[in-house]
């Protein structure tokens, strides 16, 4: 389904972050699959750092380099597209459960001329993506009080995980039903053409046998 390179992150447990880095070429594109589950927030952080051909090491890149993020959701329906910065973060909201797409490329490639790219790379999902610092001092919370709201926003988590387990069991059940009934019913279309051949055959063989008045 993509024509460039992909690399593929998958995530059986969505508690916990992914945090990694990866090299990009110019016109290059790498995609990474979380699986999530609906109404679950995701947070990215990113940098860009730019390949330095004197040293042989990564340095931070140009202030006008940015790349090109796009999530689509297991519709293959894009739900984020925006060019950012070398440096940053971005999120998104998961309205449905399944294998959401991340995919991020330069956005041209006229600034660093054919050059290699180090991108790393947090993925923060559910709970993890939450800014609880930033949430006390909104919020004005006492530590207790801030430590209440992450349990609850743990359960909550724990909640949509749960039910999501119980969507893949479901999906996996009916896919599972499926294949059985096209395996039954393809050995049952083979056992009658065999037997409408094996039919055909013998009668065939008979007129040949009465026509030559061996019978």
């Amino acid at each position: 389904m993509l024509k460039y390179g992909i690399f593929l992150v998958l995530l059986c447990i969505l508690e916990y972050g992914t945090g990694l880095y990866f090299h990009i070429a110019e016109t290059e594109r790498k995609c990474f699959m979380e699986d999530i589950p609906d109404e679950t927030t995701v947070l990215v952080n990113y940098k860009v750092e730019l390949y330095d051909p004197r040293t042989g090491g990564f340095a931070p890149s140009s202030p006008g380099m940015g790349m090109h993020v796009q999530v689509r959701d297991p519709d293959d329906k894009t739900i984020l597209s925006r060019v950012y910065s070398s440096e940053g973060r971005f999120s998104f909201t998961s309205f449905m459960p399944g294998e959401h797409i991340i995919c991020l490329y330069s956005n041209t490639s006229s600034w660093f001329s054919g050059a290699q790219l180090r991108v790393h790379l947090d993925i923060q999902v559910g709970e993890h993506a939450i800014d609880y610092s930033n949430t006390a001092h909104k919020e004005k919370f006492t530590e207790l009080q801030l430590r209440i709201h992450q349990l609850l926003d743990q359960v909550e988590q724990i909640t949509k995980e749960q039910n999501y387990q119980r969507y893949r069991e479901e999906r996996f059940r009916q896919t599972s039903e499926s294949t059985h009934r096209r395996v039954f019913w393809w050995s049952l279309i083979q056992t009658v053409i065999v037997l409408i051949m094996g039919t055909w055959q013998m009668r065939h063989l008979k007129s040949f046998f009465e026509a030559k008045k061996l019978v």
